[in-house]
This record gives C-alpha cells, sequence and structure tokens, in this order.
C-alpha cells in the first residue's frame, strides 16, 4: 500500500512538471519582452537555472508589480512546489516501504 500511495504522489509530481513546462516557459517569455532588469537578473537560459527557479520559488517576481507577470508566474510556482513536494513525499515513502 506504501508503494501505491508513492507511486500516487510521483504522478502528482509528473502532474506539476506538465503544469510547469506550459507556464514557466510563458512567464519567462514575458520577463523578456516586459522586464529587461529582470531578464538580466535571471540571465541566459533561464529555464532549468537554480538561481531562477529559487527566484520564482521565493515569489520574486511580484516585486515587478506586473499583474500579468505573476498570472503566468503564480501557477508555475505552485506547480514548482507540487513538483517537489510529490517527488519528496514519493521518496519518504519509498523508504519507508524498504525499511526493516
Amino acid at each position: 500500500m506504501l508503494l501505491f500511495f508513492a507511486l500516487l504522489f510521483v504522478a502528482f509530481a509528473i502532474a506539476g512538471a506538465t503544469a510547469f513546462v506550459i507556464f514557466w516557459p510563458l512567464a519567462l517569455v514575458h520577463v523578456r519582452d516586459r522586464h529587461p532588469d529582470v531578464a538580466k537578473q535571471l540571465g541566459a537560459g533561464a529555464f532549468l537555472k537554480p538561481s531562477a527557479l529559487s527566484w520564482l520559488l521565493r515569489g520574486s517576481y511580484y516585486q515587478a508589480r506586473d499583474p500579468q507577470l505573476s498570472g503566468l508566474a503564480t501557477p508555475a510556482r505552485i506547480s514548482l512546489i507540487v513538483i517537489l513536494a510529490g517527488l519528496g513525499m514519493a521518496c519518504i515513502l519509498w523508504l519507508w516501504a524498504i525499511a526493516p
């Protein structure tokens, strides 16, 4: 039963990844087009850059005071949290299942 729930959490992570690959590139394009100072801060190739992902997780996009950017980055942030939480919970349940 534990491994079933671990697999279910992996499915949540996959669903989060699906949403992430939809919203995060859109948010990055919006940043590139309308916020050159933020784009310079994130750097080139920011899709999987740890600094850009931490910028997203911290919610630093609120500092730009752009409702369109918030509308794109918030679902990307939620999906990134779902990915991390799903994989974390799956790992915990898997470790629990193999513990003697």
